[in-house]
């Protein structure tokens, strides 16, 4: 049982460190916040790349979502569940995660805005 439960502690760490080799900021620079992003012109997302990061990606645009207090079970690999009314995901929407594996999401939490990272023109 011991071997087993190392094998899964080496594959989870292996699959965070692959998961964070990515960075999506990486080239860009933020721009002032919003309070809502458009989602029916993104390409992918809400994904979980950090303990502290949700981001979305729309294109030439990707923006960071901030989240107001604390947040239980915000890492890679976990899943959003968003309360969505129409196109827009905004301030004080709530969502939930959910955990790889598990059946339950965790309690109510809260977007607190998004900035947005452009593309540098060369």
């Amino acid at each position: 049982m011991r071997g087993k439960a190392t094998i899964a502690a080496a594959l989870g760490l292996t699959l965070t460190l692959s998961a964070a080799k990515s960075d999506p900021f990486a080239g860009r620079v933020a721009g002032p916040p919003a309070q809502c992003v458009d989602t029916s012109t993104t390409m992918s997302g809400p994904v979980i790349a950090d303990k502290d990061v949700i981001f979305i990606n729309a294109g030439r645009r990707v923006w960071r979502a901030k989240v107001r207090g604390q947040c239980f079970g915000i890492q890679p690999f976990n899943t959003l569940l968003i309360d969505r009314w129409g196109s827009q995901v905004c301030r004080n929407d709530r969502f939930r995660v959910l955990q790889q594996g598990l059946s339950i999401p965790s309690a109510w939490c809260f977007f607190d805005g998004f900035v947005p990272y452009d593309r540098v023109k060369k």
